[in-house]
């Protein structure tokens, strides 16, 4: 039995330019956290003495003879990219739920093959983890998704992801006082909207305009990043949070289908409650609101809001990793 643990991300600004098809052009920047809320997965070797070869727990439960039968299709792409022979069992849990703007697909991507490299008892350092995550989802699966969810997953912490021309990517972990991170922790909030989609799908409405239309909006998203990163290391917290308000101003003019009328209704009433600023999180579309509302506001906040679900999180520093495994006993 292996069991991988790895963690979910907040994405604070930068998101758009970290698609390949715009910063192997122009670079791109991201700032971004992990947080304690995690996908769970597991596997075991199968039996032998089972009908089925393959027992795959998720939203569905498939037991299967043949990997082509599987439904799953990360799980089918990536057991057939690892040339897996033998039976498993595979089980995923998820502390938030999928399509949401937390980056799922991607952690999902992660921990997987976290996972079955060790399953396959292969040594896989945090870099070669983050390729091979971003090359698996943008080649294996062709979604149009980004890199910075990946990165994030693999490495863990609040970091200042930098894109350079040509693909390469570094990790640069915050010089913030720890009280700043601690109180800014304290005044963001998750509101989840209940509103469910595909990140991919959505993406797709803009990234190939972000080169000639949408040149400028991406141009200034990633400028705040350095800007909010500013704002950190002098203590300005509420300017960290209207930064997210300018962010979300920009994020919407690259595409309609990033917002409706029941997310900015959502969004004006948490600035009349106090926020000072949010983005939604992911592509758009729906999925969670994080807020920065101070944190001596947010009991109205919370109350004004509860016929939503607001999530209580803490900054995290580890990515992905493998809490449990035991190869005599499978």
């Amino acid at each position: 039995m292996i069991i991988s643990k790895t963690p979910y991300r907040i994405s604070f600004f930068g998101g758009g330019s970290d698609y390949p098809s715009w910063y192997k052009k122009n670079g791109g920047a991201v700032l971004s956290t992990t947080i304690d809320k995690y996908i769970y997965i597991s596997c075991r070797n199968l039996p032998p003495f089972f009908k089925h070869k393959y027992r795959i727990v998720w939203s569905h439960i498939e037991t299967v003879k043949e990997l082509n039968q599987i439904k799953h299709k990360v799980i089918k792409k990536m057991l057939k990219q690892y040339k897996i022979k033998e039976g498993l069992e595979i089980h995923y849990d998820g502390d938030l739920p999928a399509r949401s703007g937390m980056g799922s697909s991607s952690v999902f991507v992660v921990g997987l093959m976290n996972l079955l490299n060790t399953f396959r008892k292969y040594r896989i350092s945090k870099l070669e983890l983050a390729k091979n995550s971003i090359h698996f989802e943008q080649k294996i699966l062709n979604e149009v998704v980004g890199s910075q969810d990946q990165i994030a997953a693999v490495y863990g912490g609040f970091n200042k992801i930098i894109f350079n021309r040509g693909g390469k990517f570094k990790v640069n972990s915050l010089n913030i006082k720890k009280n700043t991170i601690n109180n800014l922790n304290k005044n963001l909030l998750l509101v989840y909207t209940g509103l469910k989609r595909t990140a991919h799908e959505i993406a797709k409405s803009y990234v190939n305009k972000l080169k000639t239309s949408k040149k400028t909006y991406i141009l200034e998203i990633t400028n705040l990043v350095n800007e909010a990163e500013k704002a950190l290391k002098e203590g300005r917290l509420n300017d960290f949070g209207k930064l997210l308000h300018k962010s979300w101003l920009l994020k919407k003019k690259l595409s309609s289908s990033i917002t409706n009328s029941k997310i900015d209704e959502i969004y004006n009433s948490a600035l009349k409650q106090g926020a000072l600023g949010g983005k939604l999180l992911g592509a758009g579309g729906g999925g969670f609101f994080v807020f920065y509302v101070p944190y001596f506001k947010q009991k109205r906040f919370i109350n004004y809001f509860k016929k939503f679900i607001t999530i209580p999180f803490k900054f995290t520093s580890e990515g992905s990793k493998i809490m449990f495994k035991n190869f005599d006993k499978q």
